[in-house]
């Protein structure tokens, strides 16, 4: 397969796939978000005549597989702590022998931790912007200057832009101690990267194009990710030899974590120098109608319910 087209569907018939279970909802802080993804997710394979069903949350699902009530799941919880992005769903269903979209274990649980993403990527040579690891109770005030501002400081292992904090200068630092009061759990400095904002969705092993993110705003929060309508997607984000980096970037380092099946890793372009670094890779992406992966997909000509479909039969 290659980055520019995809090759004929190698299952037809949606009933080969049995009795499919979209997993949305959880209890996680990204919920919202997840129930969203389902509800497009359930309605494209429905539409393509599939037997899929919504199934919100891990212990409803663990009811119905002890049932033996599904076949596969089509995974589309956000986030840890009750979703499924942690590795735990991904361990659970293999021990069920059950298939499930996205990547197993290891890419699941790694990614989820955007510290120690980092520090694979760091041993696996791929660029990433300057960070620190604050574990619980640091001295965040003196790591943002050991550091040197602007920074962002965020939840090690949350997702949609949860309890992100922007320092710009000293007078920001409070702010970020508030937030990261709230959270309790290890956090992730990291250097404010002046540039372009970009992102690349993975299907197998495609990149897909990469797409520009330009938020009316000064950054691109939960607000600009998931509610304004005024955020503009530009695809592909770069051109050329740059476009052809960026895509083999971001596939380098979706395998390097460990991933597979299908998900989306965010980049940044420095406007002085337009070096690429790695900010994050996200195994189970959204798929409202903010998204970034279906943006990407139609680029190729794939509507949004041939990549469900395509994301699903991965699992056979």
């Amino acid at each position: 397969m290659n980055q520019t087209a995809f090759p004929p569907l190698r299952v037809t018939d949606p009933a080969a796939f049995g009795r499919v279970a979209v997993l949305m909802g959880g209890s996680s802080s990204e919920r919202e978000v997840s129930l969203d993804s389902g509800r497009n997710v359930l309605e494209a394979l429905q539409s393509r005549g599939f037997d899929a069903h919504a199934v919100d949350g891990i212990p409803a699902l663990v009811d119905a597989l002890v049932h033996g009530r599904f076949d596969r799941v089509f995974n589309i919880l956000h986030g840890n702590k009750g979703g499924g992005e942690d590795g735990v769903l991904q361990g659970l269903l293999q021990a069920f022998e059950v298939p499930c979209t996205g990547s197993g274990v290891l890419g699941s649980a790694l990614t989820m931790d955007k510290i120690r993403t980092k520090q694979v990527w760091i041993t696996a040579g791929l660029p990433t912007p300057k960070f620190l690891r604050l574990a619980p109770g640091a001295d965040l005030r003196a790591a943002a200057l050991e550091l040197g501002l602007p920074v962002f400081v965020k939840p090690s292992s949350e997702g949609s832009s949860v309890g992100v904090a922007r320092v710009v200068t000293e007078a920001d630092i409070d702010a970020a101690i508030e937030v990261a009061r709230g959270y309790g759990g290890e956090m992730l400095m990291e250097q404010m990267v002046v540039g372009d904002e970009l992102t690349v969705g993975i299907l197998g092993d495609v990149a897909l194009p990469s797409i520009r993110i330009v938020p009316k705003g000064e950054w691109y929060d939960y607000n600009a990710k998931y509610i304004a309508e005024d955020t503009q997607y530009l695809c592909p984000g770069l051109d050329g030899a740059d476009e052809d980096e960026i895509r083999k970037l971001a596939l380098d380092a979706f395998v390097a974590a460990g991933c597979g099946g299908w998900g989306r890793v965010d980049v940044m372009r420095e406007r002085a120098g337009g070096r690429l670094l790695l900010l994050e890779a996200n195994t189970a992406p959204g798929m409202t109608s903010h998204s970034l992966v279906p943006k990407a997909a139609r680029q190729l000509g794939v509507s949004f319910e041939e990549l469900c479909w395509r994301i699903l039969e991965q699992t056979v």
